[in-house]
């Protein structure tokens, strides 16, 4: 007889539970009929017994689902919804694929020796810092020495766009959550399960979703990633301005807006972009993940590696990408330096 047996027996439910259906034989009972014995006179020891699982269950009440029938109504409805839901995200999402597309094309089409100055002369008006800025030059000098230059602009451009349309998003969530305790308990839950969540499942229903040949199912995937330090950030920079303050503001008269843009964000600035720091590096570890579903850059050159066990390639783009997020990292880092509590250049 199956463990729980006895259970369903004792509280009266064999009716509800009807007859055990034949399914595949388990472990056990091959190894009792392999033995010449029958494997429903073959008793669990007691400390063997197992855990009432589904499986476990059902071997008593053929009524009890399985664990595959649940996983298998899991997929069943979501293929359900998915042709809904598709027609309703296909229409919001698109922008995205034509902004990632229209970034690929504009950062592959300015020829180096025009784009790694400007990428220079960008780090040097946001850092004021020379040690910042030479590192930015030798970085991308090297990367396009060793013929790496096109997969390290490809990444950048990614990471440009999806960092952008983050912050769009995740700044204004931020500061609706600090308006509203209750719109912050209700999202500290999402967020939580965002940032928590391993990164090869935010591919998984995206995948069923949106054809691999479309920029937007990888873009999804980085901006859902990423974008939950600049919503945090934000939230807690603002939460955290003087009372005082934001008393003498009301004192002057001035409006929800005004307190807002004049006094809080100014002051909560330090905060919020070190959540764009944070942002730009969930991107950057997001993008090599993403090359599994067509997104292009430095992450197709580690999956070469991998796939032809070139070890060599795949060590050197790995680096590249480590040079990457070192320069982005030392990048903002040192533009964040610049921001003083007023939210102005020193």
């Amino acid at each position: 007889m199956a463990t729980y047996d006895g259970l369903f027996e004792a509280t009266g439910l064999q009716g509800w539970c009807g007859e055990t259906t034949d399914g595949p034989l388990t472990m056990a009972e091959l190894m009792a009929r392999a033995r010449g014995e029958d494997a429903a006179d073959v008793a669990t020891p007691l400390m063997n017994t197992p855990f009432p699982s589904l499986d476990v269950l059902h071997e008593s009440c053929a009524t009890i689902p399985r664990s595959r029938d649940m996983t298998e109504a899991v997929e069943q409805g979501f293929l359900a919804i998915k042709d809904p839901l598709k027609v309703v995200l296909d229409p919001i999402t698109q922008p995205l694929s034509w902004a990632l597309d229209a970034s690929l094309e504009l950062f592959q089409a300015v020829p180096w020796f025009i784009m790694i100055p400007l990428l220079v002369i960008l780090t040097w008006f946001s850092t004021k810092r020379i040690g910042v800025t030479v590192f930015v030059a030798a970085a991308f000098l090297f990367m396009s020495f060793i013929n790496f230059y096109d997969d390290a602009m490809q990444t950048l451009s990614i990471i440009f766009v999806c960092t952008l349309i983050s912050i769009a998003l995740g700044v204004p969530i931020g500061i609706a959550m600090s308006r509203s305790n209750a719109l912050q308990r209700g999202t500290i839950p999402i967020l939580d399960m965002l940032q928590t969540l391993p990164t090869f499942v935010y591919l998984v229903p995206l995948i069923y979703l949106f054809s691999v040949t479309e920029s937007k199912l990888y873009g999804i995937a980085i901006i859902l990633y990423a974008i939950v330090p600049v919503v945090r950030l934000t939230d807690l920079g603002i939460r955290l301005v003087d009372k005082e303050v934001i008393e003498a503001a009301d004192a002057f008269g001035m409006t929800a807006r005004q307190k807002l843009w004049k006094v809080e964000v100014p002051l909560a600035l330090p905060n919020i972009m070190a959540g764009v720091n944070q942002t730009i590096m969930m991107s950057l570890a997001m993008v090599v993940i993403a090359s599994l579903v067509s997104a292009p850059g430095l992450g197709v050159k580690v999956l070469a590696g991998i796939r032809n066990l070139e070890l060599g390639v795949g060590l050197v783009a790995g680096f590249c990408i480590v040079l990457l997020a070192v320069l982005l990292d030392r990048s903002t880092k040192a533009a964040l330096a610049r921001v003083d509590v007023s939210g102005t250049a020193r």
